[in-house]
Order: C-alpha cells, then structure tokens, then sequence
C-alpha cells in the first residue's frame, strides 16, 4: 500500500487558516463547493468539484504537498505529491 512520504515533516500544530473562504472564489465571483486547507501555509482553497480547483492550483504553484478538508464533521487529509488519503 502506498504512503505519505510528507505527513511527518507538516508543521505542529498545524497552520492557522488564512480566512474562511477560498479568496480567489470571492476575488473571482464564484462558488466553493467545498474547501481544503493547505497544511503548510493555511491557505484555503476551493476543491476539485469547483469551477476553479484553487486547492489543486495552490498546490502546484506552492509544492506545498498535504491539504485538509475544511469542512464541518469531515476529517481526512490528502497528499498531492503521493496521490493517497494520509
């Protein structure tokens, strides 16, 4: 079974978000459908399932390699590099 090879060096605690809402959605004028938080740096950034993927752009513009779902009653992680739930 495949690994994280990056869950080890994310900083603890983890980042503090930078805002509520993915800000290139409100800078954009369009809808997250569901928000992920960068585990590096606290950015929030739209999921997959939105119009603009923010969270995916983050993470190749960044490298920053794990993100967390920032949504109510989930909890799971997933590193963009290693392509697994962490």
């Amino acid at each position: 079974m495949k690994q994280c090879t990056h869950a080890d060096a994310l900083p603890h605690p983890e980042p503090v978000p930078l805002g509520e809402t993915c800000p290139e959605c409100l800078r954009d004028g369009t809808h997250p459908v569901q928000l992920r938080l960068c585990l590096t740096c606290g950015h929030v950034g739209c999921c997959d399932s939105s119009p603009s993927r923010h969270a995916t752009e983050h993470h190749k513009e960044s490298g920053h390699p794990v993100m967390r779902t920032f949504e109510p009653g989930e909890d799971w992680r997933w590193c963009f590099v290693d392509h697994v739930l962490v």
